[in-house]
């Protein structure tokens, strides 16, 4: 399976194995710099799925007047926060 099938677990769950692989000290200089390099691949592929997600997490935020605002998560209060001029309680129930 290429790397880039794969999901987000299966990618991390790999990668922890390649870890303790080189953390075990019992592969050769040219296996560790093949698994070193794998690792890498899929360090980057979850990194990449990792933000990916977080651009579609929108994070509820509550101001000092009561009114909800939602914005993408890892974004600034001041940046594009779209306010939705209801009470949180509102949004509740």
């Amino acid at each position: 399976m290429k790397e880039k099938e794969l999901d987000f677990e299966a990618a991390l769950k790999k990668l922890e194995a390649i870890v303790e692989e080189l953390e075990g000290g019992d592969l050769s200089l040219n296996d560790a710099i093949k698994k070193y390099e794998e690792g890498m691949k899929l360090s980057h592929l979850c990194t990449k799925k990792l933000h990916d997600i977080e651009k579609k997490i929108e994070v509820l935020v509550k101001d000092a007047s009561g009114d909800v605002s939602a914005k993408t998560f890892g974004e600034k209060e001041t940046q594009g926060s779209k306010k939705t001029g209801r009470k949180a309680e509102e949004l509740l129930f």
